[in-house]
């Protein structure tokens, strides 16, 4: 349908009302919205859910609005497109959040017990479950909101009870009495990629254990962790380390507890890391662990869940870790066991959620068998059906699932998706797809595991649970596999591997064909953007201020996959002033469009050089924008359109095209301009429409338009009629003469309104009759009266100014331009102005005095100040030596 020009937009842009508006207007229309359609091509994507507990931040801002620029694109270009968006219910991190309510209350969740206590985080994620989804909506995000999904709401729990039975019945899934990752805060498991390790300043502390049956020989062993020796089932030498060969099947004799300690040869055992004598603790220490299943040594816990030690530990039972740690040292020094402590840098185990420390605890737990998975996965990628963008990303990726170890997948958490495991008295354990009441093997009463799924057991199966699984669902057959996944480096681990894995499992699918990486949004500095820094910026507070327009277009230019970027307050301004100068030109088009026929396309014999440049570089515009947005470059795809607009099309154009608005008198020429910056602009709105949304559709609805939506207006295709490269060189020598004759005008102050004489001489005859055709643009926009067009062969002019550009030498000759004695008094004065600037900045840099204590960068700031007006000073006097001849 055809809609009304409206020309109603106001004078100066307004990114609230604008955007309030027109997002409202999209939703209110459905625009969003994707029917299954098997007649149209899909393309999908499926958002990486946002934590229930989180508010948007600037690396989501980022993420959010590389995807909304792709589903935009591919919207434009006519494909049946789903955007799926959801959040997750994040287990621990959820929980923790609400434990910090109740202990304002003074509770615990153990005072509410387990079903009260997670109807209050229900309630929590009513109230606050929906924040970050609705910060979505003020970026612009064009999610299909009617489909939003939660990773427990009740076909996404369906999807992962179902995974779980049938990894389970398969043998994939199991449990186990292994040493897991503890955080005492938390007080739950977790898994290797949810703990973060950090460098840190530490002490290396170097005992020595008593052989056995001898008085004064002594085996000594370095440990960080003094504390576990309380822990100690053996010692491990290298099997090939000489300097123990001789105490081969004999004991020692534990410090301070008086336990027998084999001595046991073991390859894993760095025989040029300290004494080359490690202790070996097999309940809190993974490498130890697997030491003591080799050697048969028994498992002594000494370190409580909570961080304390255990009851068995003597003297220390109940003190905190590092508590016990200082005491334990200073028994060891007094009575003779220590021999040194040594500095020691080395890296420390965190959890990712709350920072705490974590403690290797033996516990049983549920394990996912990950190499039968992994190895799908790594074929995946490496044959070329998932393609990681920048490819550096998939060496990364398969080192880590070549080297994968199982996955711990229980927590002892309440949140979160509860184990579908049912235990007896008799000792049957039941796995089951529906909740159970009675043992099926006795009858008797059963009890449910308590523990819930690691959060990413949920989000892994997200392509596909969200799309109906395990149903055969009209969504699964048109959506999956999703297009592309659109994520950050930092959870290719976590949530990508994991993802790629299940989708081969339960579809014999890949979940998606490309995975776009894109780096963390730093400081302007550098740093990563943390709470503890206090250098965040609140997307939100951007786009009060500016706009999600201006902060999405900062967010994307200068952006290229799998790279970081810096956040700078300056790159906001420029993108604000972007939207302004696209708003002001599309009020110029909007204002002369007076008789304008939207249906009536002129014969393009009446088009002029302007015209068919225009045409030509827009046509090529369209071809780079498309070509870079399919190659995920979104940073250059905007950079590109940017250019466009503001160099060609206001720059250039617009200027070039104001002469025959103006002009009454020639209505076909008239209607010929209005038709060109109806075209171009109309067009060119789409091509920015993904990068800024809101801006484009209140331009593109004032504008003489067809349909409900620029973004149901379709993608400019390339048309390679319009292409002209003879016109793009001419019209780019035209240009570059405009450019130097300014130059030279400003350089002598030449007043804009006064007309210059300008002398032109051309390269050749071919060119010479081409810049005479169309000279009234250099006329115009150089205010250039009278143009002389000289030939190769002919007298160069003298006393001019002189500048060249592309087989056209240019002269602005100065007789009756300027005044010369006025200008001569005005450079004299600039010239003795500079003398004395050059003789302060000399005395500075002179003086020891300000040398020596200066510092490095002022003073450097100096020396460039003092390089910059010596070049001023010999510019200005070489002036007043051309116009004392004149």
């Amino acid at each position: 349908m055809e809609q009304e020009q409206t020309n109603n937009i106001s004078t100066v842009y307004d990114p609230q009302a604008v955007e309030a508006k027109w997002y409202k207007f999209w939703e209110d229309n459905r625009l969003f919205h994707a029917e299954v359609d098997p007649q149209k091509q899909a393309f999908s994507i499926v958002i990486p859910p946002p934590n229930v507990t989180g508010q948007l931040h600037m690396g989501h801002a980022l993420d959010n609005t590389l995807q909304d620029i792709l589903i935009r694109f591919k919207r434009q270009q006519g494909y049946n497109t789903l955007w799926m968006p959801g959040s997750d219910h994040a287990g621990i991190a959820t929980q923790i959040k609400v434990e910090e309510v109740l202990a304002k209350e003074g509770k615990t969740r153990y005072d509410l017990g387990r079903e009260t206590f997670i109807n209050r985080v229900w309630e929590w994620k009513g109230q606050y479950g929906s924040r970050i989804t609705n910060q979505l909506r003020r970026l612009g995000a064009s999610c299909d909101w009617e489909r939003e999904r939660f990773t427990m709401d009740e076909g996404c729990s369906k999807a992962v009870r179902e995974v779980f039975v049938s990894l389970y019945e398969q043998g994939l899934i199991y449990q186990g009495h292994r040493i897991t990752n503890w955080c005492p805060r938390c007080n739950t498991a977790l898994s290797d990629i949810e703990v973060e390790h950090e460098e840190q300043p530490g002490h290396l502390y170097h005992v020595r254990y008593l052989v056995e049956g001898t008085d004064s020989e002594y085996v000594t062993v370095a440990t960080t962790r003094p504390e576990t020796i309380l822990g100690d089932s053996g010692v491990a030498v290298h099997p090939e380390d000489g300097r123990y060969k001789h105490l081969a099947g004999k004991y020692l004799i534990l410090p301070l507890i008086g336990r027998r300690l084999p001595l046991v040869a073991d390859e894993y055992v760095d025989p040029s890391f300290g004494t080359g004598a490690v202790k070996i603790t097999p309940a809190h220490d993974p490498n130890d662990f697997d030491m003591g299943q080799r050697h048969k040594l028994a498992e002594f816990v000494v370190i409580n869940p909570d961080g304390t030690m255990t009851a068995d530990t003597g003297k220390y039972a109940g003190m905190d870790r590092y508590e016990c740690r200082k005491m334990l040292v200073n028994d060891l020094k007094d009575q003779g066991y220590l021999v040194k402590i040594d500095e020691h840098s080395h890296a420390v185990g965190h959890c990712q959620r709350c920072n705490t420390v974590v403690e290797p605890l033996v516990s049983k737990q549920w394990f996912v068998k990950m190499e039968p998975l992994a190895q799908p996965a790594i074929k995946a990628v490496a044959s070329g059906q998932i393609q990681f963008v920048p490819e550096r990303f998939t060496k990364i990726y398969t080192n880590w699932l070549e080297n994968i170890r199982d996955w711990c997948i229980s927590r002892q958490i309440w949140w979160g998706h509860r184990i579908p495991a049912w235990y007896c008295e008799c000792g049957e354990v039941t796995v089951s797809r529906e909740d159970i009441t009675v043992c099926p093997k006795c009858g008797g009463k059963v009890e449910q595991d308590p523990d819930v799924l690691d959060t990413w057991f949920s989000s892994g199966l997200w392509p596909f649970s969200t799309m109906g699984w395990p149903e055969d669902t009209a969504e699964l057959k048109q959506f999956y596999p999703t297009s592309v996944l659109v994520t950050g480096y930092d959870i290719i681990f976590f949530w990508v591997a994991r993802m790629i894995m299940m989708g081969l499992k339960f579809q014999k699918n890949i979940p998606f064909k490309h995975v776009f990486i894109h780096g963390l949004v730093r400081d302007s500095q550098g740093r990563k953007m943390s709470k503890s820094l206090g250098n965040g910026i609140d997307p939100l507070e951007v786009i009060d201020k500016y706009g999600a327009d201006t902060l999405r277009f900062m967010l994307i230019t200068g952006n290229t996959p799998g790279n970081d970027m810096r956040f700078y307050w300056e790159r906001v301004e420029s993108s604000r002033n972007f939207a302004n100068k696209i708003w002001n030109a599309s009020r110029f088009v909007l204002m002369n469009l007076e008789g304008f026929e939207q249906e009536v396309t002129p014969d393009s014999k009446a088009f002029t050089l302007a015209d068919r440049w225009i045409l030509s570089r827009y046509n090529a515009t369209v071809a780079d924008v498309t070509r870079n947005l399919e190659r995920f470059e979104l940073g250059e795809a905007a950079r590109m359109v940017y250019e466009f607009i503001w160099d060609e099309f206001c720059d250039w154009y617009i200027e070039l095209a104001k002469s025959r608005l103006y002009n009454k008198e020639d209505d076909k020429s008239r209607k010929v301009a209005q038709y060109l910056l109806h075209y171009v602009l109309s067009n060119t709105l789409k091509l920015l429409h993904p990068f800024m949304p809101f801006i484009t559709e209140a331009i593109w609805q004032s504008l003489p338009h067809q349909g409900i939506s620029i973004m149901t207006a379709g993608w400019p295709v390339e048309d390679t009629k319009l292409t002209n490269h003879e016109d793009e060189q001419l019209m780019g020598v035209i240009m570059e003469t405009i450019k130097a004759v300014r130059n030279m005008r400003a350089e002598v102050n030449v007043h804009p309104g006064k007309k210059s004489q300008v002398i032109l001489k051309m390269a050749s005859c071919e060119l010479k009759e081409k810049i005479e055709d169309n000279s009234s643009y250099i006329k115009t926009l150089a205010a250039a009266e009278p143009i002389t067009i000289l030939a190769a062969s002919d007298v160069t002019p003298e006393n001019a100014m002189t500048a060249v550009v592309s087989g056209v030498e240019i002269y602005l000759p100065l007789k009756g331009l300027i005044d010369v004695e006025k200008e001569t008094a005005r450079l004299n004065k600039e010239l003795s102005n500079l003398d004395k600037e050059l003789s302060r900045i000399s005395g500075k840099l002179g003086n020891p005095g300000f040398t020596a204590k200066a510092p490095a960068d002022v003073i450097e700031k100096e020396k460039a100040k003092q390089a910059e007006f010596v070049e001023k000073q010999i510019a200005i006097k070489e002036r007043l030596v051309y116009l004392a001849q004149l």
